[in-house]
C-alpha cells in the first residue's frame, strides 16, 4: 500500500476538528450549527453525551453495560458535503507526493466524518473527476471504504479546472479541498473561482517534494516532463539556472496563494518532509482551517 492509514493514524486525528467559515450558506445538521442532529430514522454514529443534549437520544442499552452515556446520531438531509479532489497525474507520483496526498485526503475526510458531514473523494484524471468514495457518512462506513484511497493510481495528466467545473457541485453546502502540486501549464485558477462562485469553503493544498523545493542537481542533466516524456530540458545545470528555477517556483506558489487570498479561499504549501501533525496543528490551525 502507498500510505499506511491505520487505527493509530485515525486516533491521532481525534485531537482535531474542522472550522467552518460563516460564508457557507444555510443551516446544516451535524456538529456545525447545533447539538441536535437530524430527525430521520437512519442511524449514523455515536458521540459522548454533553450536558444539555436531548436525553431521549441517549442509548440506554450502552449505559446499562458501561455506565457511560452516548448520544445516538441520525442523518440529516441538510448535512454539509465535503468534496476532496486529488490530482492523480503522473507528476504527483514522484518523490512520494502521492503518499502525502492520500494522507491529507484521508485526514480531512476523517475530520469531516467526525463532524457528521457527508464525504466524497475524487481523483482528477484528464478532464474528469473519478469517484473514489461518494457521500460516505459515519466512521464505520468510512473505515470500510478507506482502502479505496490507497489504491489510487497516479498517471497521465490532469486538467483541474475542466474536471471540476464540469462536475456536479452543490451550492453553499460545505467545503471543497483541492490537493495537487499545481505544477502544470493548465489553468487551475478557474476551478477555485467556480467553487467560490458556488459559495463553498475552498482549501488548496499544494504538495511539493523537498527535491523540488531545494534541488541539488548539478552538471550535465536531462530533465523530462513527467506527464509528457517527449518534453525535456537538456543543459549543464549551474547556479544561474537553479536561481531561475527557484524564482519560477516562487512565482507559481505566490500566484496560487494570492489568488486564493483574493477569493477568500485558504491555501497551504506542504512539503513531503512535513509531518502530518505539524501540518494540522501548526500551519492549518494558524489559518483557522483546523481548530
Amino acid at each position: 500500500m502507498r500510505a499506511v492509514i491505520d487505527e493509530q493514524f485515525l486516533a491521532n486525528l481525534d485531537l482535531f476538528s474542522l472550522a467552518v467559515k460563516d460564508n457557507v450558506a444555510g443551516l446544516f445538521g451535524g456538529n456545525h450549527k447545533s447539538k441536535r442532529f437530524g430527525s430521520s430514522s437512519e442511524f449514523a454514529d455515536y458521540r459522548d453525551y454533553i450536558e444539555g443534549d436531548d436525553i431521549t437520544k441517549i442509548d440506554w442499552n450502552i449505559y446499562g453495560r458501561t455506565e457511560k452515556m452516548f448520544l445516538k446520531l441520525y442523518l440529516d438531509e441538510r448535512q454539509m458535503q465535503t468534496r476532496i479532489y486529488i490530482d492523480a497525474s503522473s507528476s504527483m507520483g514522484f518523490y512520494k507526493k502521492d503518499e502525502m496526498a492520500i494522507k491529507l485526503a484521508a485526514a480531512f475526510a476523517y475530520l469531516s466524518i467526525k463532524e457528521m458531514d457527508r464525504v466524497s473523494i475524487f481523483a482528477i484524471r484528464g478532464r474528469i473527476v473519478e469517484p473514489i468514495l461518494e457521500k460516505v457518512v459515519g466512521k464505520d462506513s468510512f473505515l470500510n471504504a478507506i482502502g479505496a484511497i490507497n489504491k489510487i493510481n497516479f498517471d497521465g495528466g490532469s486538467r483541474i479546472s475542466d474536471a471540476i467545473t464540469n462536475s456536479t457541485v452543490g451550492y453553499g453546502d460545505g467545503r471543497s479541498i483541492i490537493i495537487s502540486d499545481f505544477l502544470t501549464d493548465d489553468n487551475f485558477l478557474d476551478a477555485i473561482d467556480h467553487l467560490r462562485g458556488k459559495k463553498r469553503d475552498v482549501l488548496c493544498l499544494q504538495i511539493l517534494a523537498d527535491e523540488e523545493m531545494h534541488p541539488q542537481i548539478r552538471g550535465k542533466t536531462i530533465i523530462r516532463d513527467s506527464e509528457d516524456m517527449g518534453r525535456f530540458y537538456k543543459d549543464n545545470i549551474g547556479r544561474d539556472i537553479l536561481d531561475a528555477y527557484r524564482k519560477a517556483l516562487d512565482y507559481i506558489t505566490k500566484r496560487i496563494e494570492d489568488h486564493c487570498i483574493s477569493r477568500e479561499a485558504d491555501y497551504q504549501l506542504v512539503s513531503t518532509k512535513d509531518e502530518l501533525k505539524d501540518i494540522l496543528l501548526n500551519s492549518l490551525a494558524k489559518k483557522g482551517v483546523i481548530k
